[in-house]
């Protein structure tokens, strides 16, 4: 199922209306997207957001469609598109550790279904911590609930859970 086409994927709300790509990017399984001629983004003009806030998630069309990315398991797609978003935030602000950290558990996730999990145990720690550390006390920042996100992805990495955990957005 990792590879079959989007209409075939589970429904899970949308939170963007970009089309996702032909196919999810798993290395050795498929063309590069940007690398190789025959993948879905080669040549294709990567687009730097300009500086952003926290407070402007819900209308920050890179985030809600790095999310979208995410919950249907385009974890290499997810990763580029949220690495947009951390550069121009400044990479070491609050908002941006926040970003990193998303893009780290899709990577972990990503290692985890290639067989690699002593990569994905560190990266899902690494991403979880900074979703924890940028949310601080707040329980919620830029629209995940930090806290139980983060116990789910603990749990999904430790064998405690049997599926990649989801991301809801409260509005």
């Amino acid at each position: 199922m990792f590879n079959e086409p989007e209409a075939s994927v589970p429904k899970w709300p949308r939170y963007s209306t970009l089309p996702f790509p032909p196919y999810r990017f798993v290395p050795g399984l498929n063309p590069h997207p940007r690398n190789h001629p025959a993948g879905h983004s080669y040549g294709k003009v990567e687009e730097r957001p300009g500086t952003w806030e926290a407070s402007g998630w819900r209308v920050l069309t890179p985030y809600l469609y790095g999310i979208d990315l995410y919950n249907y398991s385009y974890w290499w797609e997810c990763h580029e598109t949220l690495e947009g978003l951390w550069i121009s935030a400044g990479r070491h602000t609050p908002h941006a550790r926040f970003v990193q950290g998303v893009i780290q558990i899709a990577a972990a996730n990503l290692h985890w279904h290639k067989g690699n999990r002593l990569p994905a145990r560190s990266l899902a720690q690494k991403g979880s911590d900074r979703l924890e550390s940028a949310a601080g006390a707040a329980g919620t920042y830029m629209g995940i609930r930090t806290g139980t996100f983060t116990a789910a992805v603990r749990a999904y990495f430790d064998g405690r859970r049997a599926t990649p955990v989801l991301i809801t957005l409260d509005y």
